[in-house]
């Protein structure tokens, strides 16, 4: 299928500000490939299942022993409940915001920069109004960071899983050089333009991952230490870190929107027993069982991807590193598509129309080796998961959504909803400050040591 483009107006600020007319951008690869099924393709509330999991399931899960290690068993445990009772609900209000905004502006579909965009726009306050362009572009520049950040984490989780089975055959060999590797077939990779060509990869990726997660469950379940040996609760210095690792893994609020726009029945969406509540149960229930028996099992020796962990030179473990390195190995494609799209509309507008092409292509060039120099240099995969999720998960998980409810409903906001939102928001805040100064403050201290 081809991938819809919508040009980025600005808005000027007037008193009729210009909203949307239709959907644009990308929150989420699977989103991109979602968000143009026709009127005849509609999918199924158990298709619409299947890719919030497939949405939510990738490194982050693999995170969330090193995650629990950081909070410990049951506040670690009791805190994964309410982050997802959070993240679950600015799910929700970004759903009911964007049905509001579709109603008051005649427009069957928004993508999340829509959202926040056209909130602003069709502010009854000619103050708020002005802010349009900048909402989006600031909901734009945290979508490319959080893409980024994934293809970051992807280049470490793949090389680091290639040294420690390849190094146990054939000697030890440093895993920049396995990040070197597979620098040329992903210049390959990322050099598809079409997402269309990138549906088969994306189905073999998302089979892949699920494979690897059942042999990962195969091995944690066996030999399990009492709950006794493991610590209740961590240092309060480690808190900032648990709250990036797990905000990582719940940041999948870019797919909510196209997969409702997708749906033949969209108002299944929402309601307790609705899809959305359903599947991001199923979730949360995964990442609590792998954070869970991941840190009973292994405890403070737990790394930041729980394959690491796996018996080194078994078969079966060997077969899951290998897997699940081949399935995120393709998922970089797809992640890497989004900041592309919202780019390169921008870098076109400086180009002539002849070298467009060429630009795209230097554009991925300079992308790809920009998250492998940042890989290469920042080889601690627990703490670049926990700076991505500071940094930009909490911006698009928590602080958007409350800010969306609260310009939406502009007079109509009662104290209650500006009181939760302005919690939502101060906590996505505090664990953007806090999360982001202690991962980079490691990062430096690893650097120095």
């Amino acid at each position: 299928m081809e991938v819809e483009k919508e040009s980025r107006s600005a808005n000027d600020g007037s008193d009729k500000p210009k909203v949307p007319s239709g959907a644009e951008g990308l929150e989420d690869s699977e989103a991109q490939q979602l968000q143009n099924v026709g009127k005849d393709h509609k999918i199924s509330n158990t298709d619409t299942i299947i890719h919030m999991l497939k949405g939510n399931i990738g490194t982050g899960i693999l995170a969330m022993p090193d995650a629990i290690k950081n909070s410990g068993l049951v506040v670690g445990n009791l805190g994964l409940v309410l982050m997802a009772t959070i993240c679950v609900h600015c799910m929700h209000i970004l759903v009911n915001s964007s049905q509001e905004l579709c109603r008051r502006t005649n427009v069957p579909f928004l993508t999340y920069s829509d959202v926040m965009s056209t909130c602003f726009a069709t502010s009854n306050s000619h103050r708020i109004r002005k802010f349009s362009n900048i909402a989006r572009i600031t909901i734009d520049v945290f979508l490319c960071i959080t893409q980024l950040g994934f293809c970051c984490v992807y280049f470490v989780f793949v090389s680091q899983n290639l040294q420690q089975v390849l190094n146990h055959y054939f000697g030890e060999v440093d895993y920049r050089v396995y990040m070197a590797i597979t620098l040329l077939p992903m210049l390959f990779l990322v050099s598809i333009r079409n997402l269309k060509y990138l549906s088969p990869v994306s189905m073999l990726a998302n089979l892949l991952q699920f494979v690897g997660l059942g042999i990962i469950f195969y091995y944690l379940l066996q030999d399990i230490p009492l709950v006794s040996e493991r610590k209740v609760f961590a240092t309060w210095g480690q808190l900032p870190l648990y709250f990036g690792t797990a905000i990582y893994a719940f940041e999948g609020i870019g797919i909510v929107l196209p997969l409702e726009n997708s749906m033949k029945n969209p108002g299944d969406m929402k309601g307790w027993n609705g899809v959305l509540n359903t599947s991001m149960t199923i979730v949360s229930c995964l990442y609590i069982a792998v954070g869970f028996f991941g840190y009973l099992k292994y405890g403070e020796a737990v790394t930041g991807s729980i394959t690491l962990n796996l018996p080194v030179g078994e078969i079966l473990a060997t077969v899951v590193k290998l897997v699940m390195s081949l399935a995120i190995f393709f998922s970089y494609a797809l992640q890497f598509y989004v900041p592309v799209d919202i780019i390169n509309p921008y870098l076109q507008t400086w180009i002539s129309e002849h070298n467009h092409l060429k630009a795209e292509y230097l554009l991925r060039l300079f992308l790809v080796l920009l998250t492998f120099g940042l890989a290469a240099a920042i080889p601690k995969l627990d703490l670049f998961i926990s700076l991505v999720g500071s940094v930009s998960s909490s911006t698009l998980a928590l602080m958007a959504p409350a800010i969306i409810e609260i310009v939406t409903k502009g007079d109509d906001c009662s104290r209650w909803m500006m009181a939760k939102n302005i919690l939502i928001f101060s906590f996505g805040f505090l664990g953007f400050i806090t999360g982001s100064y202690v991962s980079v403050k490691n990062i430096i201290d690893s650097f120095v040591n």
